[in-house]
């Protein structure tokens, strides 16, 4: 399935709620910053998030903090490396993949991710990084 092809789908509701997972939602990010300039690619997917997210009836389940850490890590690793499509993106990025102790778990102290200001708007990282 293409990127258009892809946020067309999720943008008119063909995708259930049990079929949209943690790579799922890179998957989706990716297919953002691919079609649409990183500022308008964050607006339409956390708009798209949250319309997914309120249409389930989990409105309270969209994390704004983590969704923005994790659209311009991805936006920074297709800004450093050279790929030509997703499964490649995906294989050298397996790190992104991991939702449980994933790539955040660094930055973040758990208190931060799970508060509801982080959930609001987002925060930068609060763990120092050595």
């Amino acid at each position: 399935m293409s990127d258009e092809e892809l946020i067309d789908r999720f943008e008119s509701g063909a995708v259930a709620e049990t079929a949209f997972h943690h790579e799922d939602h890179v998957r989706l990010a990716f297919a953002y910053l691919r079609t649409y300039s990183p500022l308008e690619g964050l607006q339409r997917f956390s708009c798209a998030l949250k319309k997914f997210a309120a249409s389930h009836g989990k409105a309270d389940r969209y994390h704004e903090t983590i969704t923005f850490a994790y659209f311009f890590l991805i936006n920074e690793r297709l800004a450093r490396g050279v790929c030509s499509g997703w499964e490649e993106f995906a294989e050298s990025n397996s790190d992104l993949l991991v939702w449980k102790g994933g790539i955040l778990e660094p930055y973040y102290e758990s208190s931060t991710l799970s508060s509801d200001l982080a959930r609001r708007v987002f925060v930068l990282p609060d763990k120092r990084v050595r």
